[in-house]
């Protein structure tokens, strides 16, 4: 488990998967809430907010994996 969060916290790991959640959560905002943000309705921040850190996660997992596994 030590492993697995050394390698999570790495600056590597963490920088990539904030870059890839920038692009995969804009992406995913504009359609789940573009409607709402082109005509200037209430955004539900909530939805805003995953929609960014599900990405992350998913990105942080897979690189984490990858890095475990060459190591073994």
């Amino acid at each position: 488990m030590r492993n697995w969060l050394s390698v999570l916290s790495s600056k590597a790991v963490a920088m990539n998967a904030i870059k890839i959640a920038l692009v995969v959560g804009t992406v995913l905002n504009a359609i789940n809430q573009g409607d709402a943000i082109v005509n200037g309705l209430e955004i539900e921040w909530g939805k805003l907010l995953l929609n960014y850190f599900v990405p992350y996660c998913v990105s942080s997992y897979s690189a984490a994996k990858i890095q475990i596994q060459k190591k073994a």
